[in-house]
């Protein structure tokens, strides 16, 4: 797997470079609040692991995928958001995704239409 060896953004978050609200971490991923939110609850959930886009992962990526979900759930929980949350993976610029390292976002705190678009 071939990429860009510039730090994201995401990566400089991780490392303390740039600040943001980390609302939960582990030795697998970050939790931080979105700061262009699309919901009043829209968090990113990052591995600390990069992998540029979800297509660009690999079997050894398993564990850290299910992982990923699992801190989704965890935060759910833990924010008691009962009511329904959604869970979002973009895959590419055409699909939204603006920094090319993969991020789970989980929004919550109001009803939301399906499909999305």
């Amino acid at each position: 797997m071939e990429f860009n060896t510039e730090k994201t953004i995401f990566e400089k978050i991780i490392d303390r470079e740039i600040s943001a609200e980390i609302l939960m971490e582990d030795d697998l991923c970050i939790v931080i609040r979105d700061i262009n939110p699309g919901a009043p609850v829209h968090v990113l959930i990052i591995p600390k692991k990069r992998i540029p886009h979800l297509a660009e992962a690999r079997e050894q990526d398993a564990l850290l995928l299910g992982h990923l979900l699992l801190m989704a759930q965890k935060f759910a929980q833990q924010k008691e958001l009962g009511g329904g949350f959604r869970v979002v993976i973009n895959n590419g610029q055409d699909a939204g995704e603006t920094v090319p390292h993969l991020h789970v976002h989980l929004l919550a705190g109001k009803p939301m239409i399906w499909p999305p678009c």
